[in-house]
């Protein structure tokens, strides 16, 4: 029996390697522990995961002592095919890998290929939670696949969240009338991360009131890259807003301490404030949590 030490370098985001990693250590027998680092003055051997880039530095002390992967460490690394084809069953997980499109802020086409299905809700949920997590990065891109799991979904009365959001310009009627099927479903998501998709968005929220949508019942991730104005991004709000539909503020990392993005975001992502009637710059007026970042906002057109 030996002893594993797991380290997840970007310690709050959900290790679907690392989990892998200790299924397959715990079914030979062996101790897993996690995150103490102190375990590395006795574990046989010790893995490391980091997701994010901007974390690879701490990265440096493991390098020589472990076992060291994730896209922030090596966009190439994979794990051994025993380990990478263990389904762990942790009601979160994947059931299609891959993307067709490119985004420019993703590396997920690169890492995983285009999109390709893995397995379904059974390789994922342990048969008795009722919540399951489904982080497919574009499910859509397979309606056949997402229409075998929305009924899967149903089958088993299920609570889903599509973590990673819904691609806006792949919804069909048939793909609509499936989604809003799922009666236990935790929030429809969906990206506008371009002022350019206007016309796409709009579209796909026709076509998702033709099949029965309701006002503020999807939410809109509203991505915020270091190129986006102020403005780019309020005026994304707005539409939402006066579709009657949420809004996310999803801020890049290396804007995500502007005090005008900070205010946009204390806005938006908060559901009842975005809901209001009043104007921004009135929300500024009446709220503790807003006055702060008034001065940041004002600039922007307040009419709504």
């Amino acid at each position: 029996m030996s002893k594993i030490l797991l380290i997840d370098i970007d310690s709050t985001i959900p290790n679907l390697a690392l989990k892998k990693i200790e299924k397959y250590h715990i079914d030979r027998g062996d101790t897993v522990e996690w995150n103490n680092e102190l375990g590395q003055l006795y574990a046989d051997k010790v893995y490391v995961s980091c997701i994010f880039p901007e974390n690879k530095h701490k990265c440096l002390a493991w390098e020589g002592k472990a076992e060291i992967g994730g896209t922030g460490y090596d966009l190439y690394k994979k794990l051994p095919k025993e380990i990478e084809d263990i389904k762990p069953r942790i009601n979160w997980g994947f059931t299609t890998r891959g993307c067709i499109r490119r985004c420019y802020f993703c590396f997920v086409p690169e890492k995983e290929g285009n999109i390709h299905a893995i397995g379904d809700i059974y390789d994922i949920w342990d048969g008795k939670n009722k919540e399951l997590m489904i982080m497919d990065n574009n499910i859509l891109a397979m309606p056949n696949h997402f229409m075998k799991i929305a009924e899967q979904i149903r089958r088993e009365k299920l609570r889903v969240d599509f973590n990673q959001g819904l691609d806006h310009r792949l919804v069909t009627p048939e793909i609509a009338k499936e989604l809003l099927s799922i009666k236990h479903i935790k929030e429809i998501r969906f990206a506008f991360d371009d002022i350019k998709d206007v016309n796409t968005v709009l579209s796909c929220l026709d076509i998702l009131r033709s099949a029965g949508l309701k006002d503020w019942k999807t939410r809109w991730y509203v991505y915020v890259s270091p190129f986006n104005s102020p403005k780019n991004v309020y005026d994304r709000m707005i539409i939402m807003k006066k579709q009657r539909q949420s809004v996310y503020i999803m801020r890049d990392r290396k804007i995500a301490k502007e005090k005008v993005f900070i205010g946009l975001a204390s806005w938006g992502n908060t559901v009842g404030a975005f809901k209001t009637n009043c104007s921004l710059i009135e929300l500024c007026d009446r709220s503790d949590r807003m006055k702060p970042y008034k001065k940041y906002l004002q600039a922007l057109d307040n009419t709504q």
